[in-house]
């Protein structure tokens, strides 16, 4: 049963990422702020090949940052109360909170933006598969902007971050091919 425990405390830590990294096909799809449906590398390329493509835009990179601070703050208003406290594997009082919340929600996005990078970069279009990154990509960001910030207050901090990797990986998978069948999504994975 502690087993099961950590795992839910994992993914109700990782939560803001989780939001903000979905949150951009919603808000496409839905067509809500589309003055910022401009692409973030201003459509340019390097190298004869675009920075990170089209459909990498400012709508869908500051909606993530938004909700993924959002859900960061929700989180932490929720620490005042004793299931919270129980579940949280971070005590939300010990970090500065917009600190925490920007890094969270950033290294989502840049995470994710990387990774369009990089698949540019080896030819790879919008929307072809580049396992495990596609399903990663916002773990490592995350885990990158905010190691140096909370690992000294996160317990098991690697064991945590091996089980959100690993974990993420398989829901990604599972989300995504719901989305696709759904609409939502253009690719399975």
């Amino acid at each position: 049963m502690e087993a099961i425990s950590f795992i839910i405390s994992c993914f109700y830590f990782f939560l803001p990422a989780y939001f903000a990294n979905m949150t951009p096909p919603l808000v496409r799809n839905a067509r809500i702020f589309d003055f910022l449906a401009k692409p973030v590398d201003f459509g340019k390329s390097w190298r004869g090949k675009r920075i990170f493509g089209d459909h990498k835009t400012w709508r869908g990179a500051a909606v993530a940052l938004a909700v993924g601070m959002g859900i960061a703050l929700l989180q932490w208003w929720l620490y005042r109360f004793s299931w919270a406290m129980e579940l949280s594997l971070l005590d939300y009082k010990s970090v500065n909170l917009w600190i925490f919340s920007l890094l969270f929600a950033g290294g989502a996005v840049a995470g994710d933006l990387a990774a369009a990078f990089i698949k540019r970069r080896l030819g790879l279009p919008p929307g072809a598969p580049f396992m495990p990154w596609d399903q990663t990509n916002y773990v490592i960001g995350s885990f990158i902007f905010l190691e140096g910030y909370v690992g000294r207050y996160l317990t098991g901090d690697l064991l945590v971050w091996g089980t959100i990797f690993a974990m993420t990986f398989f829901l990604h998978i599972l989300f995504n091919r719901f989305g696709y069948d759904i609409g939502l999504h253009k690719a399975k994975w």
